[in-house]
């Protein structure tokens, strides 16, 4: 990812309504949420949340998929590691105990499943 299209991704997400839709498809990952479900749950109307939700596409931080009579809606995960790991490619100055931190604090606080069976 470059400096651009780490703007556009910034910008898409330094709007309110923009920045809860697109945590609440994370937090829906990997299964998606339906267009309307995510206009209720916002309470936004669905023209409004429509034209959010475009601005999250081009900057490729969602895509829409539709499935029968509704579009169900993902974040894209990898863009938006990209983005992030763009932001801190250059972090520390070969120093990595600063970034120590930054890493640690970006890690998820659910951790996967693992099978021992």
């Amino acid at each position: 990812m470059d400096d651009s299209e780490t703007i556009a991704a910034l910008a898409a997400l330094a709007q309110p309504t923009r920045l809860a839709a697109f945590r609440l498809m994370v937090a829906r990952e990997p299964a998606g949420i339906p267009a309307g479900e995510l206009a209720a749950l916002l309470a936004v109307p669905q023209n409004t949340l429509s034209s959010h939700l475009a601005v999250l596409v081009r900057a490729g931080l969602a895509h829409g998929e539709r499935h029968s009579r509704s579009i169900l809606y993902r974040a894209d995960l990898d863009r938006f590691r990209a983005m992030t790991l763009h932001l801190v490619q250059d972090c520390c100055g070969g120093r990595p105990e600063i970034c120590v931190p930054i890493i640690r604090g970006l890690t998820p606080p659910c951790s996967p499943k693992v099978d021992v069976s």
